[in-house]
């Protein structure tokens, strides 16, 4: 029942007023619809601007109520965020980077500058404190952090340089004197490769502690590298040393001193403390567990426990790296954040207290950076990784992003070059990837999951946030888009945690007993494995990844195109749902765009001739019949031409032609004996360098093969390839002696006529073009593959000479080479030849010959 004027019944008019009433009425109504839509947009405004205070940890708007948002809270943090330290981080990290080689009065002259900003901010916020101003907070506190982190940092980084330069190794570096040192081991030896003129070499991290040269002796505390030969890997963390050598100054901004190249074998004069001879052992322990389990599995787990990545396949480490999960093949922030977590929640089972839990935590996480290598890349895990859980826990969200500014500040105090680390940008990102999405893109997940696996959520979100955070970074290493990525992380990561649990546990039993903790090792494996397998089927699917422009245009193109993802993420769902025809035509057009053209799979049918990209190297695969093929040079060690010949189905190998012994062009000789029946193995006459001609002899002896020389007219014939070695046809002695004797090829591969030149310099190059001349039918060549690798050394004569349309390029991405030089670019284009580039397009694949000529690329 009503009353007259309430809301429920308009009070009557009388008679005759009806119509007046509703017309009143209808306005009235009109109107309020107005305002109510006003008002919700205004209300949706206000929300914004309180979003907006609350990530700048300044409050809400005062008199506003917070009206709640479904679609922004798909993408936002659920708690309010507080980023007036993040944001100062990340001005002094900036700042850092920026002034990292430049002199100390700038360095001083810009922290003074930090000073002066805090005090003037000071100030202010003390003048709008007096009675009669209006108090709250502002962008003042904010700018006063800035300026304190600033001369933080800076005034470490002078620190630092001064603690560097004390003594005289600077001055002894800079006049390349040549000094005798003693100095302590600070990093794992690691093997390198050599490239196209140098044999590999062993490189290790040393921090000398006293110099002697050029008449004087001083005490010194400065980081250099040595590079020694295959004896230096004996060495071990902690030893101490005396050697003699050359310094080398290092590069402006660079994190070490000098370099050392140094002759004969270290000298230990003292070895490590118990506690670091403790840790040894116990990595020795695990590295013998594991001995006996599947190959990929026993480099995984060391690798993922304790960072030791001597055991793992080099195929596995591209393989992982190809796909984006190279994290998980040594220690990261997230190994960290797994370890912690498992030891609290032991402390949990065990019923500690909880004012107990974070002391055995840090116990825990102490003993771990022992265990796994002081270095800065180990303590920058392991601050990411505390940050990290941090994040992830519901009780401490809140403190995330300020815990995420502090570690920041603290380790460029710690360690200054961390700035224009690629490592440290990587986990920072990650780490804020994991504090922004993982906990609402977790429970989204969590949500579509079905009810007895929906807690995985939060598990499959943390690699997604982490790869979507760190895509910028990724694109200045590799300039591709990895289209299998997110899901090789997301089929990875449940096997994550059980591996590094089960690994802890491994070490730990070790130390008592290696044959037990075999059988422990054997539980550990069969996460590690899968964790392998899902890499390794990754890799190879085709077109896995998206070429993407690279440098800071492309990282900055794809930061532009996450942002737009992630803030209308939840409306390009709803739009694909509402209009599913529409997205799935938009979908084939983007794909339409970036997958090359060409066959659906790799490898494509009828391909002739394959250049593998190999990186800085030549491996060529000729195809002799259906799963059968002729191997031209098999690349560096790292990563070789397996991963190529296996994406290729190659069964059998009837020879391998290895064209001279540089390490780039027969490195990989060892995969390829170990994974294929090979039925020859042909070399050049010329046995230089004559380190790597004794290996090729050891390995093929292993697997019974006897290298056979091949000379100047030797023809060679296998199913569909036939070949005529057209030159050395004479010991070559200017230039460079072993590329000057690379075997050259005129290769016929069922109707596709080649010309493969090895590393030939003009000088050998000369030689075969005299060969060819000599012919009776001149021969017409498709293809050209291009001598070492385009490098400015070409024969001019050759190229004009040939006449071939197309030019195969087997080049390293970002060479240190400075290849192809933009001279050979010129010549070749200038000849009318077609380029391809293994740095730009990955394997190239030659089909047909003649009209019919054409070249299919994998893409990297």
């Amino acid at each position: 029942m009503t009353t007259p004027g309430s809301p429920d019944r308009p009070e009557a008019s009388g008679p005759g007023g009806t119509g007046a009433h509703d017309r009143r009425g209808a306005r009235g109504s009109g109107a309020e619809e107005v305002s109510g839509t006003r008002e919700l947009q205004a209300a949706r405004r206000h929300e914004r601007q309180d979003q907006a205070r609350r990530l700048l940890g300044l409050g809400q708007s005062p008199g506003r109520a917070r009206r709640p948002s479904r679609w922004l809270d798909d993408i936002r943090p659920q708690t309010p965020s507080d980023v007036r330290l993040l944001l100062p981080a990340c001005v002094a990290w900036a700042l850092t980077a920026a002034l990292l080689d430049r002199p100390t009065w700038v360095l001083v002259l810009v922290a003074s500058a930090g000073v002066v900003l805090t005090v003037a901010s000071a100030r202010w916020s003390v003048r709008r404190a007096r009675p009669g101003r209006r108090s709250g907070r502002s962008w003042v506190p904010v700018v006063g952090i800035t300026g304190v982190v600033i001369a933080l940092t800076l005034t470490a980084l002078v620190g630092h340089r001064e603690l560097r330069g004390a003594g005289t190794m600077d001055e002894l570096a800079a006049q390349r004197a040549s000094v005798r040192l003693t100095a302590e081991v600070v990093s794992d030896p690691r093997v390198v490769g050599g490239g196209a003129e140098r044999a590999p070499a062993t490189m290790v991290r040393l921090r000398v502690l006293t110099v002697q040269g050029r008449g004087s002796v001083s005490r010194v505390s400065a980081p250099i590298l040595v590079f020694g030969d295959e004896r230096w890997t004996q060495l071990r963390w902690g030893q101490r040393l005396e050697l003699a050598g050359r310094l080398k100054p290092a590069e402006p901004g660079g994190d070490v001193v000098a370099s050392v190249t140094v002759r004969g074998p270290p000298r230990v004069v003292g070895q490590p403390d118990p506690v670091l001879a403790g840790a040894e052992h116990v990595r020795a322990a695990l590295r013998a567990a594991v001995d006996g389990v599947p190959e990929d599995a026993a480099g995984l787990v060391p690798g993922l426990v304790i960072g030791d990545t001597s055991l793992t396949s080099p195929d596995l480490t591209a393989d992982m790296t190809e796909v984006q999960m190279s994290h998980l093949s040594a220690v990261s922030g997230s190994n960290v954040s797994i370890v912690l977590a498992a030891l609290i929640g032991l402390c949990s089972l065990l019923g500690l207290p909880r004012r107990l839990r974070p002391v055995v935590a840090l116990i825990g996480l102490a003993g771990f950076v022992v265990l796994a290598r002081p270095e800065p890349s180990v303590i920058r895990a392991a601050v990411m990784g505390a940050v990290g859980l941090l994040g992830v826990s519901s009780s401490r969200r809140r403190s995330a992003l300020p815990a995420l500014g502090a570690a920041i500040v603290v380790l460029l105090c710690y360690d200054p070059w961390l700035a224009r680390s690629y490592g440290f940008a990587l986990s920072s990102l990650a780490t804020l990837g994991l504090l922004l999405f993982a906990t609402p893109w977790g429970e989204r997940i969590g949500r579509v999951l079905p009810h007895r696996i929906r807690s995985w959520g939060p598990a499959l979100a943390i690699p997604v946030a982490a790869q979507v955070a760190c895509g910028p970074v990724t694109i200045m290493l590799q300039p591709s888009v990895s289209l299998v990525g997110v899901p090789a992380n997301l089929a990875a990561a449940p096997f994550v945690g059980p591996t590094t649990v089960l690994g802890i546990v491994t070490a730990v039993v070790a130390v008592v007993s290696v044959p037990v903790a075999h059988l422990v090792a054997w539980a550990a494996a069969v996460p590690a494995w899968l964790i392998a397998r899902v890499a390794r089927v990754a890799a190879d699917v085709p077109y896995g990844a998206m070429p993407w422009p690279d440098g800071g245009r492309g990282a900055l193109l794809l930061a532009l195109l996450t942002l737009v993802l992630v803030v209308s993420g939840p409306r390009l769902a709803w739009w694909t749902r509402a209009r599913p025809l529409a997205a799935l035509a938009v979908v084939v057009l983007a794909l339409s765009l970036v997958v090359p053209v060409g066959s659906a799979a790799w490898p494509v049918a009828g391909w002739r001739i394959v250049v593998c990209d190999v990186g800085q190297g030549d491996g060529i695969a000729l195809s002799s019949g259906p799963g059968r093929a002729v191997v031209v040079d098999v690349g560096p060690a790292d990563p070789g031409i397996r991963p190529c010949l296996s994406r290729l189905g190659i069964d059998r190998i009837d020879a391998v032609v290895l064209s001279h012994f540089h390490d780039d062009h027969v490195g990989g000789l060892e995969e390829v004996l170990d994974g294929w029946p090979v039925g020859a193995v042909l070399v050049t006459a010329t046995r230089d360098p004559a380190a790597q001609a004794t290996r090729v002899d050891r390995l093929s002896s292993d697997h019974h093969l006897r290298p056979q020389t091949l000379v100047a007219g030797d023809r060679l014939a296998y199913g569909d390839v036939s070949a005529e070695v057209v030159a050395p046809t004479r010991e070559i002695r200017e230039g460079s002696v072993p590329n000057n004797a690379s075997l050259v090829l005129l290769a016929d591969v069922g109707g596709t006529t080649a010309l493969l030149t090895g590393d030939a310099e003009p000088e050998l190059a000369a030689d075969a073009r005299t060969t060819l001349s000599r012919k009776e039918t001149h021969p017409q060549v498709d293809v050209l593959k291009v001598a070492h690798h385009g490098s400015a050394k070409q024969d001019p004569h050759l190229l004009a000479d040939l006449d071939a349309p197309l030019a195969l390029i087997s080049v390293g991405l970002d060479n240190d080479y400075g290849q192809p030089a933009a001279s050979a670019l010129t010549t070749l284009q200038r000849n009318g030849f077609h380029i391809e580039r293994t740095d730009e397009s990955g394997d190239l694949a030659v089909l047909g010959h003649g009209a019919e000529l054409r070249v299919a690329r994998r893409g990297r």
